[in-house]
């Protein structure tokens, strides 16, 4: 459980570091602050799945990874929880608990397998899924013992 927690927490630097304005029915992602952030995303990904290798978690293991995003107003985090759910995820949207202005969308994905590619693949559609309803994607996290 506590893998979950350092996996998560990377995410959640980038929140409270990346300046995002809160609330209003504004621009939540500019097409430069998604590209910065898809990069990030992506370079972080084979570091997370490292760390995961070291708990076990090979190519072949199947597990369900925790996402989260962030945006400004209620319409859009329901809008992208909507197509997450129509992926076959379980999820939830809500206010964020760091910031009353923002929302966040969280939940669990399918499992999937762990290797590189796919989760690196995953990784970028998650970027540009949420960035198509103007929300951060702003990482994963998982627990390798499911």
């Amino acid at each position: 459980m506590r893998l979950l927690a350092v996996l998560t927490i990377m995410g959640f630097f980038s929140t409270l570091f990346g300046g995002k304005p809160g609330g209003g029915d504004g621009p939540f992602q500019s097409e430069a602050a998604h590209a910065e952030n898809r990069s990030r995303q992506l370079t972080m990904t084979p570091q997370t799945v490292a760390q995961l290798r070291k708990y076990g978690v090979t190519d072949e293991s199947q597990l369900k990874l925790e996402y989260f995003f962030y945006t400004n107003t209620k319409d859009k985090a329901a809008g992208l929880a909507q197509k997450l759910a129509g992926m076959g995820y379980t999820g939830s949207h809500d206010h964020s608990a760091s910031d009353k202005k923002q929302f966040v969308v969280t939940g669990w994905t399918s499992p999937m397998k762990m290797d590189d590619k796919t989760v690196l693949d995953w990784t970028g559609r998650m970027c540009d899924a949420g960035h198509e309803h103007d929300c951060e994607f702003d990482g994963w996290g998982t627990n390798p013992k499911q």
